[in-house]
């Protein structure tokens, strides 16, 4: 399992994920509003994140294809991921990230 820190305002929600799964599958069973429209499939930026600036360093970099969907999404900043291109493993435990306020998941009803 890894442990995940989400902030979403001023709210912090601690979650377990499970190894091999996706940032975006993780926030999603935690109850996060990333309402991941094209179902992680890189289609979409409704899944954006911001990582915490000590976590950023640690990822792999984003594609050129994440880059150019990043530029679609609200609320941009320096250390701006797709939560579906982040896969949890055990290097992970412990990330924080923060849910923009401008998320929105229209799944919810």
């Amino acid at each position: 399992m890894v442990r995940l820190r989400f902030k979403e305002g001023d709210k912090l929600t601690e979650y377990d994920g499970e190894s091999g799964l996706t940032l975006l599958d993780a926030a999603q069973a935690a109850g996060m509003p990333l309402e991941g429209t094209c179902e992680g499939q890189m289609a979409c930026s409704t899944c954006h994140v911001l990582v915490a600036r000590e976590w950023f360093a640690r990822l792999p970099e984003a594609s050129e294809e994440e880059e150019d969907l990043l530029d679609l999404a609200a609320c941009v900043g320096p250390t701006s991921r797709l939560a579906c291109q982040i896969v949890l493993g055990e290097d992970l435990d412990g990330l924080e990230v923060a849910i923009p306020d401008e998320s929105q998941d229209m799944r919810a009803g």
